[in-house]
């Protein structure tokens, strides 16, 4: 014969963890101009000029520069967009993104 504590589902709590964050980086290069570069980070990171211009000073003098921090399928999209019209225009401009 059941009992009731038998006959009751007794749910867990689960721990659910927020999504992984992605950082979306710029490489520096010898070829990319400084100006291409900073439009670059203005259009498709929503940067004011002078932002994008601190932005693209850390690539320059430190090899890369952050230019945000987002969800995967975001910062993936952004890669591709930033890769894509690099390339259209000519340069090497190199954007990855890593896990924070």
């Amino acid at each position: 014969m059941a009992t009731k504590q038998d006959t009751e589902t007794t749910l867990e709590r689960q721990v659910v963890k927020p999504p992984p964050l992605y950082q979306v980086a710029l490489l520096n290069d010898d070829y990319t101009p400084m100006e291409f570069v900073v439009a670059v980070i203005v259009e498709y990171f929503n940067k004011d000029h002078e932002t994008a211009t601190q932005i693209m000073l850390s690539v320059h003098r430190h090899g890369k520069g952050v230019c945000g921090v987002f969800s995967k399928d975001i910062a993936c999209t952004k890669v591709e967009f930033v890769l894509t019209h690099a390339r259209k225009a000519g340069h090497p401009l190199q954007c990855v993104m890593e896990e924070v």
